[in-house]
């Protein structure tokens, strides 16, 4: 009870900037996941409950840590940009929940629930010039699959920057075209994901690499296959229903490329656990 009580009185404390993020989140479709961050992790700490509050108590070293750590923060709030300041405030607030959680909870807790607590700080709204490279980089990165997809399928193009011309149509990959939101998306599942079925760190880094790879992968899949049903069946496939509405299509396909990844990545683990066993006994 006192948690909840803690996370309302901050969220009063920052009202405007919980304002607008609530604002942010509603209107774009670039922020839309913020708003389901801090219920996300919520839910993993009641799943995960009987782990992460098996052994509790106050630890006001811990939170006075936290607390330090949102004054920067909250001073760099009220002197950045605003670009950046949104985000300063929310990080902020997120440090002020981080305490209140390790001062009802205590250390113990905090470790094993790093990974609820982490996620937390995806709540933090990218800032735009960020936000704007990271488009652009998924831009560039769909543009040059795009490409290669072309030419695998036989698809003579000629390559201006983001804008391909084919024999009757020009196309552009642009910023829409980036699939930032489904990509935000795919990358929180992949980290859920590598959460609750892997068990070591490189093998975590490695499923986050290859899912980040996945979204510029599964964005030339659209692109091409869009491109192909506009010129060989009907011309409306580029601006019709598919492509507007289409895009769960394509992120369940990304999805369901990550499975063989993470078959192979479980099973490397389970023969590098076993082979450790094996040798432990031998020593013994």
């Amino acid at each position: 009870m006192m948690l909840w009580i803690w996370f309302a009185f901050t969220a009063l404390l920052f009202i405007k900037p919980v304002t607008k993020l609530v604002r942010l989140s509603l209107s774009s479709d670039e922020a839309s996941y913020l708003l389901v961050i801090p219920f996300l992790a919520a839910w993993l700490v009641y799943l995960e409950r009987r782990k992460i509050l098996r052994v509790t108590e106050r630890d006001f070293q811990l939170a006075s840590l936290f607390l330090l750590f949102s004054l920067p923060f909250l001073l760099a709030g009220f002197f950045l940009s605003l670009d950046y300041r949104l985000s300063a405030f929310i990080a902020s607030l997120v440090f002020l929940w981080l305490a209140g959680f390790a001062f009802c909870f205590g250390r113990e807790s905090m470790r094993s629930g790093t990974f609820a607590c982490g996620l937390l700080f995806l709540t933090v709204p990218i800032p735009s010039p960020l936000l704007n490279r990271a488009i652009h980089a998924l831009q560039a990165g769909s543009a040059e699959v795009t490409e290669v997809l072309f030419d695998l399928a036989g698809i003579p193009t000629l390559r201006e920057g983001f804008i391909f011309h084919l024999s009757r149509i020009n196309i552009e990959v642009a910023r829409e075209c980036s699939g930032i939101r489904s990509s935000v998306a795919l990358f929180i599942i992949t980290l859920l994901i590598s959460h609750f079925r892997l068990r070591s760190w490189w093998a975590k880094g490695v499923f986050l690499i290859v899912g980040l790879l996945m979204t510029i992968l599964k964005n030339g899949i659209r692109i091409v296959t869009l491109t192909i049903l506009a010129l060989r069946v009907d011309p409306s496939f580029l601006y019709g229903r598919l492509h507007h509405e289409g895009g769960v299509v394509f992120f369940l396909i990304g999805l369901l490329l990550l499975v063989p990844c993470l078959w192979i990545l479980e099973k490397t683990e389970s023969r590098i656990s076993n082979s450790a066993s094996f040798a432990d006994g031998q020593q013994a």
